[in-house]
This record gives structure tokens, C-alpha cells and sequence, in this order.
């Protein structure tokens, strides 16, 4: 099933609040559905597939923490967490468990729809067809190589998707923890290099001769595949 790329599934249990959210939502042209128990959620993007999901941690059934650890499991899909619970641990968790930006409530309608509209930009390109045999399905989290799963890490899958987009760009440290890390926590390039390592253990662990993913001194990493 392809992606809705204008459908944003609202998960919260608030009526009021997911109507309002639905109606600036609709006013910007985007197609909007509302789930208001956890228990419902996983279905639902199974069957819809969303561009995006709006997921409140406080829910009936089952909370949005673990929600967006389920949804990882098998989706790169946007997550916007929405909570009211302001302590910093469950933002960082919220983010550590893969979701893409979150919002406190009270919020401005407006400021939502502008923080949907930026995450869908960041997630806009489509890597359906990367070079050198190398297959993504991101729906699944999944990346293989000559018909070989490279069995990755969330983080893994991520570098390899942003640096296989474009074949030969060099990448910065700095350019990656901003694409992987949008929350701008601080993290150490020695963190990206490790997750490289691994990552080119992996490719090299299925394919000895090839070598995708180049250091390039004092500059970052690029993917390239030898001619």
C-alpha cells in the first residue's frame, strides 16, 4: 500500500481538541483522520498508511510511548508527539523511541499545522530507488543488498537512506546528527562514526568487495559505489 501523502491521522482523545486540529488541518488541504483509544492505532496506520501521524502520550488503552515504539517496529512514517506533560524525560523518550518533533500542549492550532508542514519537507524525498542493488523499504525498517537483509538499527537506516539519496554528496557530521537528531540534543561525532562503523561492518558482512559508504578526510562520509 503507498503512502496517503496528505492524510494525517490525529491520535488524541480530546473531542474538541481533535476537531479543532481536523479543521486547521482540512483548511491547509491535508486529509485528516481522528483515533481516540491507543488500542485502535496500530490497525489504523496498518490499514491507512499515513504521511503523518499526530499521537498523544495520555490515551485510553494504550499510551503513545509505547505506541510510537510499535509503530518503529514497522513504519518510518512522521510521528508529532502531543503531550501535556512538560518534564523533559518524556519528550527525550518520546524522541529517543523515534518520533520527529513533539508540541506541549496548550498549543497554537497554527504552530502545529507549520511544525506538520515542516516535518513532511524533511521527509519528503523519495528513496524508493537507491543505487548499487541496494533495496529500502522503510515501511518496515528493512534494507537489503544483493538480496541479503542488512539486518539495521533505526539510526543505521536512517544515515544509509540520507547518504545513498544522493551518491557522491559528502555529508558533514554536523549535516547528519541534524537530519537524524531533529531535536538538536547534543551528541558527539565520535556517536555518528560509530554508528558509520557498524553500519560499513554491516554492508562488507554481505558483500566482502563492496565498499558504499567512503571517509572523506576532514570533510564527512559520502555513499559511492566503485565503477
Amino acid at each position: 500500500m503507498t503512502v496517503d501523502k496528505k492524510l494525517i491521522l490525529i491520535v488524541e482523545d480530546e473531542p474538541s481538541l481533535a476537531d479543532l486540529l481536523k479543521d486547521y488541518l482540512q483548511q491547509s488541504d491535508y486529509l485528516t483522520q481522528i483515533v481516540p483509544d491507543g488500542l485502535q492505532v496500530i490497525q489504523t496506520v496498518k490499514q491507512c498508511n499515513p504521511a503523518l501521524i499526530l499521537l498523544d502520550i495520555m490515551l485510553p488503552g494504550k499510551d503513545g510511548i509505547t505506541i510510537c515504539r510499535e509503530i518503529r517496529e514497522f513504519s518510518t512514517v512522521p510521528i508529532i508527539m502531543v503531550t501535556a506533560r512538560v518534564e523533559e524525560i518524556d519528550r527525550l523518550l518520546g524522541l529517543e523511541l523515534g518520533a520527529d518533533d513533539y508540541i506541549c500542549k496548550p498549543f497554537s492550532p497554527r504552530e502545529l499545522v507549520a511544525r506538520v508542514k515542516a516535518v513532511l519537507r524533511r521527509s519528503a524525498i523519495d528513496y524508493i530507488d537507491p543505487p548499487s542493488g541496494l533495496k529500502l523499504d522503510e515501511k518496515r525498517l528493512k534494507a537489503e543488498l544483493q538480496g541479503s537483509d542488512l539486518d539495521l538499527t533505526v539510526v543505521e537506516f536512517q544515515l544509509l537512506k540520507i547518504l545513498s539519496s544522493e551518491p557522491g554528496r559528502i555529508y558533514s557530521r554536523e549535516q547528519l546528527m541534524d537530519r537524524i537528531y531533529d531535536d538538536h540534543r547534543v551528541v558527539s561525532d565520535r556517536t555518528i562514526d560509530s554508528h558509520i562503523k557498524k553500519l560499513r561492518k554491516k554492508i562488507v558482512s554481505v558483500a566482502s568487495s563492496e565498499e558504499l559508504i567512503h571517509s572523506v578526510y576532514g570533510a564527512g562520509y559520502k555513499f559511492e559505489q566503485k565503477s
